[in-house]
């Protein structure tokens, strides 16, 4: 059922490697280890603190908090369970098929009652709601395992790796503001209407808030490292991430809680009404992250839920203009509601002073976010300042186009990306085009360059007959599954470290011969 494959041998016979030897590919370091391990702690810590307080306001006889409680920490779950699951169903059934792959990995396959074995426990763990701790355990073994392993082994477990960080990253991003979101508006207002804050409620929300600001942190940082034709993102950027959002997001939280204690209904309102226009501020921008149009609605659908509280970029291109506008309206908003609550606000329940405190820390934490944003893309971002020093004050850094071709476009390590070859370097006759041509085909790259150039490493290419979806969108073989199966079922059979090969959009000839094949 998957789609159909070709492997080929280098040029040079025997599939022996090239003159150059190929360039160090990255490696799993233990501070990535370290990074998993505390992205799981928030997660455990955002989970429990919430069940300890929903099981607290039941013991006081609080039926409608523990309800709503109880009720954002289990239905984003059992969403999120069941998205994994299915997950784990593809990739499994797929696994034991007799598709593509070497005779060695289907020997290898489960069989009889270790299936079923497998079948059980991966049941059992998400029933239990503990799908994103497996893929956890799941990511940090892999990646140790790519640093014990022999060199060709442990380039594929690292490609393994880096899949299941992808779905444990988009996983715990959905969770996040499916329940974390919402639950941390919750306390807060709670809080507010009670004019107290008891240890739990503090606990619940500060584990919320941190949670929020971990993954959208983790998401690009895993995204850019994905992406073998971007600069990584250094943990200190990530740091500098998790301040930026946690406090733009606990600002916007709090003018929520705010606004919600006193008014409800017109909350309610707004909230739609923010979400419908995101929405459509995303879809008009055309994103291009899923497979198919309507599931790349729903995913806007899903940006426009992370939008009600904080900046997300869904699309290639100078972001900094959608940003700027973004926060402009962003603080437009959370004064607007301060204001409404500080005016209509209960004198007998809080004080003026207390009422002023709130609004400073509004204001305060807004600004600190700010602040770290300017300190992420002035020092610390990936790509080298975005900032540079001139006549005594800071502009925007001009980015040039990407030429095809260009050394910007050349990558050093698997997962990696060339430039479409030419004519000359495809195989078949000239009516090949008309039949029915497989997806993936594995062929040599070209032959060893002179030696006044740098040498280039001979090898497979694995040439996938789709446009390359562009940062921050994710790779297609990073979303579709057959495509991870294909790649990973080549990447062990082949000798040397294959190479990933997308279809250039920019030759208008070739993009019409590919949307004739594909």
């Amino acid at each position: 059922g998957g789609p159909a494959v070709r492997l080929e041998s280098p040029e040079g016979g025997g599939g022996r490697r090239g003159v150059g030897a190929a360039p160090p590919a990255r490696r799993y370091r233990l501070r990535d280890g370290c990074w998993v391990l505390c992205a799981l702690l928030v997660c455990f810590a955002d989970g429990a603190s919430d069940l300890w307080l929903a099981a607290h306001y039941y013991v006081r006889g609080q039926p409608w908090w523990f309800g709503l409680t109880l009720l954002f920490v289990l239905g984003p779950s059992l969403v999120v369970q069941l998205l994994s699951f299915r997950w784990f169903v593809y990739d499994f059934a797929a696994s034991t098929k007799d598709g593509a792959g070497s005779t060695k990995d289907r020997a290898r396959g489960p069989r009889g009652c270790c299936r079923l074995c497998v079948w059980l426990l991966q049941g059992l763990i998400h029933l239990l709601q503990l799908g994103q701790v497996w893929r956890y355990l799941r990511t940090l073994y892999l990646g140790l395992q790519s640093r014990w392993q022999a060199e060709h082994r442990r380039r594929h477990f690292y490609w393994r790796m880096m899949f299941e960080s992808a779905d444990i990253s988009m996983l715990r991003l959905l969770e996040t503001f499916l329940k974390s979101a919402p639950q941390l508006v919750l306390q807060l207002s709670i809080m507010v209407q009670q004019n107290s804050v008891e240890p739990l409620q503090g606990l619940s929300a500060s584990a919320s808030l941190v949670s929020l600001a971990w993954m959208i942190a983790s998401y690009q940082k895993v995204l850019r490292d994905s992406r073998e034709d971007k600069m990584p993102m250094s943990y200190k950027g990530a740091v500098v991430q998790i301040l930026w959002h946690l406090f733009t997001i606990a600002a916007r939280a709090i003018a929520f809680a705010l606004f919600a204690s006193v008014f409800q209904l017109y909350f309610g309102i707004f909230i739609v009404t923010h979400w419908c226009i995101m929405t459509f501020w995303i879809i008009q921008g055309e994103t291009d992250f899923c497979m198919s149009k309507w599931e790349e609605i729903i995913y806007n659908m899903v940006v426009g839920i992370i939008y009600i509280f904080c900046w997300f970029n869904v699309k290639e291109g100078r972001s900094r203009y959608r940003m700027c506008i973004y926060y402009i309206i962003t603080l437009s908003e959370n004064a607007a509601l301060t204001i409404l609550w500080f005016l209509y606000y209960d004198r007998k329940t809080t004080s003026d002073f207390d009422a002023l405190i709130l609004v400073c820390v509004v204001s305060s934490s807004f600004a600190l976010g700010i602040f770290f944003m300017f300190i992420y893309y002035c020092l610390l971002h990936p790509n080298g300042p975005m900032f540079t020093p001139r006549a005594g004050g800071c502009i925007f850094r001009q980015q040039p186009a990407p030429v095809p071709g260009s050394p910007t476009d050349a990558v050093t390590s698997p997962p990696r990306s060339l430039p479409r070859t030419t004519g000359g370097e495809r195989d078949g006759a000239p009516g090949e085009r008309d039949s029915c041509v497989p997806v993936f085909q594995v062929r040599p790259c070209a032959p060893p360059a002179p030696a006044t150039r740098a040498p280039r490493t001979e090898g497979p290419v694995i040439r996938i007959d789709l446009p390359r979806k562009k940062y921050p969108a994710w790779d297609a073989h990073f979303i579709d599954r057959r495509l991870r199966k294909t790649i990973l079922a080549l990447e062990y059979a082949s000798p040397t470290t294959p190479r990933l090969q997308y279809r250039t959009p920019g030759a208008p000839q070739e993009v019409l011969e590919y949307e004739t094949t594909v």
